[in-house]
């Protein structure tokens, strides 16, 4: 099989999936095109804690539509946007390098998204990492975002003041 046959057979295996995985991130809240002659776009995904659902967190990212781009940056914003309790906080891994609470694949090149929570027990605040898992240009791109338990249920359980 001559080499570009044997390439554009690998496309629908290789790229379907992936398009299919990266539709299925999150709930898409905003979406802004990066030029006229370009098809990536500035994509805006709202992610609800699973474990805490009074979190959302907003990620931004590059959605490089049906190109080989290896898109790194992303920014991730996470409020408290409901009620935080106790019990929630309880039942989360508090090990310094926290938990999973979302995945998704960046690109057909094995990259993926992925943010941690890491809860801060002395400051009593929940910690957002999001990461990329490929280094690109010497460097692991990442975003940091925090919620404070000042003010929620889960603040006064723990016996400090108001």
């Amino acid at each position: 099989m001559r080499k570009g046959l044997w390439i554009a057979s690998l496309l629908p295996s290789v790229l379907l999936p992936s398009i299919l995985l990266l539709s299925g991130c999150g709930d898409d809240v905003g979406k802004v095109s990066l030029g006229l002659f370009t098809t990536k776009d500035l994509v805006i995904e709202a992610r609800q804690d699973p474990k805490i659902p009074g979190v959302t967190c907003h990620i931004s990212r590059v959605e490089a539509d049906l190109s080989l781009a290896d898109p790194s940056d992303m920014s991730i914003a996470c409020r408290q946007t409901g009620p935080i309790h106790a019990a929630e906080i309880a039942a989360i891994d508090k090990g310094k390098d926290g938990e999973l609470v979302f995945s998704a694949s960046l690109s057909i090149l094995f990259k993926s998204l992925k943010v941690r929570r890491i809860f801060d027990a002395e400051s009593q605040t929940l910690l957002y990492l999001s990461y990329s898992t490929k280094e690109t240009s010497g460097s692991h791109k990442h975003a940091l975002s925090s919620v404070p338990l000042y003010g929620t249920d889960a603040w006064r359980a723990t016996g400090k003041p108001d």
